[in-house]
């Protein structure tokens, strides 16, 4: 379950460049209730795109907004509660993980599903149902 992260140079600190993909990988295993599960953990990655700043755009212009992507399977963040409890988090990580003076409506969190179907690893593809039963067969 991919998370990309995509930030204006200068905006997170060093340690946040390294920092915030475990954080957030963490945070929506938490959200999702998969805490321990092997399967679960190894299916959740990321990339951090740090770019330069005149690259970063919202409204029209130039600003420092850090852009968090979360692409899940139609099944994952099943419920409104879970979506909030993963956007709480990562609004906190990337917070955390700014230089000062980071406003919070400069950081924004965007969950995008894959239809039923629509999510493989390797040449395997997983339904929703396939990627529970792989979830709970792990868990076990």
């Amino acid at each position: 379950m991919p998370i990309t992260v995509t930030a204006p140079e200068g905006v997170l600190t060093p340690a946040g460049e390294r920092e915030i993909l475990p954080r957030l990988s963490a945070a929506l295993i938490e959200a999702s209730g998969a805490t321990g599960n092997p399967f679960f953990t190894a299916i959740v990655g990321g990339t951090v795109h740090v770019l330069p700043p005149h690259h970063i755009y919202a409204g029209g212009a130039n600003r420092p907004v850090v852009m968090v992507e979360l692409k899940l399977p139609n099944i994952g963040l099943g419920s409104i509660e879970a979506r909030k409890d993963f956007i709480t988090a990562a609004s906190g990580i990337v917070a955390g993980l700014c230089v000062p003076g980071h406003r919070p409506e400069n950081t924004w969190i965007n969950i995008v599903n894959a239809p039923d179907g629509g999510w493989g690893i390797g040449n395997r593809q997983y339904t929703g149902d396939a990627l529970v039963a792989a979830a709970t067969a792990a868990s076990h």
